[in-house]
């Protein structure tokens, strides 16, 4: 990975929205920009960048091993637990001269004392969400994190597989996930992109719900929504199918979803707006007059992390482009009754979309 190259990306999309420095907490941008995971922890870390200079990080001095780490280290203001962390952030943004400037921030991220902490230490600056720029920095994948996203989505696959010829009868939710995240880890996965959601009988209507002790009986339908993670890097995949038997009602439904899935799938392509795709998906409920079980939009990017640009949803006017990278992931949900989902990866390229994910989406009885 060229993190250079990635920092001087990031400095043009700062200085296009008018910001002088920007601060990171431990996380996907950080990890992006530095190739190096850290943790978000009770005590502040911080690092930030400014066109022109270094970056500087303001860190627990336990931590500065990890920090001489980086491939190009930033310059550390490290801090004890009995001085505090105060002065280093006053010692950090002297050496940037953020008075009176423009200091972006993580909105959906930075925690309240660290912006407090910043805003104390740069007085007369000003600290602005900087959200949006952010999310163009991750928006179109190169081709090694697009590598790392077809292995991560292959083990899920994988694991999937196994995991379906493990359902048992009166296995519960809870012990049919512990099985597939087993799995996950023993194909090669480095990690869960997030907490699994697996639900049958009526509870497969509930969209994001941990696993619960419900255990599964013939004819539930069975909604499986996972991803392994491969360094760093997320998949997102949901299945869902009818354990020993599948009703009419069932099979009417989900033969909805599948269609919604397909019609969206079948419009992505580079210069579209992402929008169209969910109404793509969405034309085929009201078609088929049930609108009313939609009860959420059609996709979301994934990358390092889960949930990340472009959102698929009518609203966003921005232009899929080749490299990225998204959810395709229609449902449908009668509360307490039934739930579908049949979500897919997809890759924007030159010529149209390629779909990363193969498990087959046609109707299955397990």
């Amino acid at each position: 990975m060229n993190y250079q190259a990635r920092q001087d990306k990031l400095y043009a999309l700062m200085r296009a929205a008018g910001l002088d420095a920007l601060a990171l907490i431990p996380g996907a941008n950080h990890r992006y920009l530095s190739g190096a995971q850290h943790y978000v922890l009770e005590r502040p870390i911080v690092t930030f960048y400014a066109p022109g200079q270094a970056p500087l990080a303001v860190i627990p001095q336990l931590e500065i091993p990890l920090f001489q780490r980086h491939q190009a280290p930033p310059r550390l203001f490290p801090y004890t637990d009995a001085a505090g962390y105060q002065a280093a952030f006053r010692a950090a943004l002297a050496q940037l001269g953020t008075r009176g400037k423009t200091i972006g921030v993580e909105g959906l991220r930075l925690r309240f004392f660290e912006g407090e902490a910043i805003r104390q230490a740069a007085p007369g600056a000003r600290v602005v969400d900087a959200s949006a720029a952010l999310a163009r920095l991750r928006l179109q994948k190169e081709p090694a994190e697009i590598d790392c996203l077809r292995r991560a989505i292959a083990i899920s696959e994988a694991a999937l597989h196994e995991t379906f010829a493990a359902v048992r009868i009166g296995m519960s939710e809870i012990e049919l996930a512990q099985i597939l995240e087993t799995r996950i880890k023993a194909l090669g996965g480095h990690g869960l992109a997030f907490g699994t959601i697996l639900h049958a009988g009526g509870n497969s209507a509930l969209p994001h719900s941990a696993p619960l002790p419900y255990r599964i009986q013939h004819g539930d339908p069975l909604l499986v929504d996972f991803g392994a993670t491969y360094q760093g890097y997320c998949a997102d995949i949901t299945r869902t199918v009818f354990v020993g038997a599948v009703s009419p009602a069932q099979r009417d439904l989900y033969d909805i979803v599948l269609a919604a899935n397909a019609a969206a799938r079948a419009a992505a392509r580079p210069g579209l707006p992402a929008e169209a795709l969910d109404i793509a998906a969405r034309q085929v409920f009201v078609d088929a007059g049930c609108a009313q079980l939609l009860r959420h939009r059609t996709g979301h990017g994934i990358g390092l992390e889960a949930h990340e640009a472009p959102y698929i949803v009518r609203g966003n006017q921005r232009l899929l482009a080749p490299g990225m990278v998204f959810t395709v992931e229609p449902g449908a949900y009668r509360l307490g009754e039934i739930g579908v989902r049949i979500e897919d990866n997809l890759l924007i390229t030159e010529a149209g979309a390629e779909s990363l994910t193969s498990f087959p989406r046609e109707l299955l009885v397990i």
